[in-house]
């Protein structure tokens, strides 16, 4: 496999510093990042990219999450593994991630669950995480950058 391209973020650098700082604001708020994790591996599981679905795991395992969590996200309704407020936010990120798919793309009983979860801040960076793997993952599938390129 070749990449279509560079990586955006080597060809405009000005993106990745942009990237940073909105994802950095979200980090900033209290939302756990295990959360977040779970978040990108699942949008990246939905939107096919091959590049995050290497990435996210090993970022995930590196920071103590467990085989089973990691290996059972992309059916994370049947899993036991996971929190009712992780799950909430599962259910958010497959809903703004797959936006066309249906009449109403979020649900109100997708966004009270996970508004009963998470306070205002939180909920908004839930939002920010779920929108910046959205844009990386249409970065990577775009230009097909390759899955195990970022760890040679």
């Amino acid at each position: 496999m070749q990449s279509r391209m560079n990586n955006i973020v080597a060809v405009l650098p000005e993106v990745m510093g942009a990237l940073q700082a909105l994802q950095g604001a979200a980090q900033k708020t209290g939302l756990p990042e295990k959360t977040a994790n779970l978040v990108h591996l699942r949008a990246s599981q939905i939107n096919g990219c091959g590049f995050c679905v290497d990435l996210h795991p090993r970022m995930m395992k590196k920071a103590g999450e467990s085989d089973r969590r990691i290996f059972s996200v992309a059916a994370w309704r049947e899993a036991p593994f996971y929190t009712d407020a992780e799950r909430a936010a599962l259910a958010l990120t497959e809903a703004l991630t797959r936006i066309a798919d249906r009449e109403e793309p979020v649900p109100d009983a997708v966004w009270n669950e996970a508004a009963r979860h998470y306070d205002e801040k939180t909920l908004a960076a839930l939002v920010v995480e779920i929108a910046a793997i959205n844009v990386w993952n249409r970065f990577n599938v775009a230009t097909r950058q390759v899955a195990g390129e970022w760890n040679p």
